[in-house]
């Protein structure tokens, strides 16, 4: 049979970090633990400032995500333009996607090829033309994770099958 007894409290006003005082009932603990739990309470913000902080970062976070992608993709049509690369084919979300993954991609491959590499400006003006025929979207999205090194194969192995077409049900 359980007894309460006087001196075992269940209610405990904790004053949170956030400095907000709020009532809890911590009958649902044992009697040993109240006091340890509403210590480790007293170090976080109440439900609702930490509830308003996490849908804040949540915000923060999507806004820093959005900007960094805007920023990507000006980048990318910029490197587009000046490299003469012809737009994408694709869906309208895969076309943003796909920008910013052949530019990344043809970015790395510059940098270990040609800068770090052995490669001439000839051989990588080669290279530069079998990325032009290459405009479906999805196949720069499928290899954004390739190693700058595999990009001569990989447009190699795409060249006859992943060309570009006129045909809107591609």
């Amino acid at each position: 049979m359980k007894q309460n007894h006087p001196g075992v409290r269940t209610e405990w006003t904790v004053e949170h970090l956030c400095g907000d005082s709020i009532v809890h009932d911590l009958s649902d603990r044992p009697a040993d633990r109240r006091a340890g739990f509403a210590r480790w309470l007293a170090g976080r913000n109440c439900t609702e400032c930490w509830k308003a902080s996490r849908d804040s970062d949540t915000e923060s976070k999507e806004k820093w995500l959005a900007t960094k992608r805007a920023e990507e993709q000006q980048t990318a049509a910029e490197w587009a333009e000046k490299f003469d690369m012809p737009p994408l084919e694709g869906s309208e979300r895969a076309l943003a996607w796909g920008e910013r993954s052949r530019h990344q991609l043809m970015t790395l491959a510059h940098t270990v090829l040609v800068v770090e590499g052995s490669w001439d400006e000839a051989d990588w003006a080669e290279l530069e033309e079998k990325a032009r025929s290459i405009t479906r979207a999805g196949w720069w999205i499928d290899q954004r994770d390739a190693e700058g090194t595999d990009v001569p194969e990989l447009l190699d192995a795409a060249a006859e099958t992943d060309r570009g077409t006129e045909n809107p049900f591609r």
